[in-house]
């Protein structure tokens, strides 16, 4: 059962946290997550086939379904992994075994700038609040 304060809709279908993407992290026009709704997404969001094909099967999660990890998320992940250095296959198995909140605790750890305490993203690593590029 995820904490009161878990916001279970910023975990993606795809493996993604909402919360340290750039869209989020941004105080003009945040975005409220791939389980919200597409305002405020930018446009490779709005169409995204994951968020499609989960739809269709009725799931939740990717690491829900039979497929998982389908060709849809082994070309993200390839793309992430490249780009980001991070495994959005590693976060939906780490989430399927130990749970969101477990998962989300870790994040916040991981993405909390120790300047000012705002959120690192994942895809630019600057920080929400002082502007500050991490390594």
């Amino acid at each position: 059962m995820p904490k009161e304060d878990t916001d279970i809709s910023m975990f993606a279908p795809c493996g993604m946290n909402c919360k340290v993407c750039y869209k989020h992290c941004c105080h003009r026009k945040p975005c409220a997550g791939c389980l919200n709704s597409d305002e405020g997404k930018p446009e490779p969001c709005r169409k995204c086939k994951i968020k499609d094909c989960i739809k269709e099967k009725a799931l939740t999660y990717c690491f829900e379904c039979s497929e998982h990890p389908c060709q849809l998320i082994k070309n993200l992940e390839k793309s992430y992994n490249e780009r980001y250095q991070a495994s959005l296959i590693e976060n939906s198995c780490f989430v399927q075994k130990y749970g969101l909140d477990c998962f989300m605790e870790q994040q916040k750890e991981k993405y909390t700038c120790p300047k000012c305490g705002g959120i690192i993203s994942v895809h630019d690593r600057e920080c929400s609040e002082c502007q500050e590029k991490m390594k």
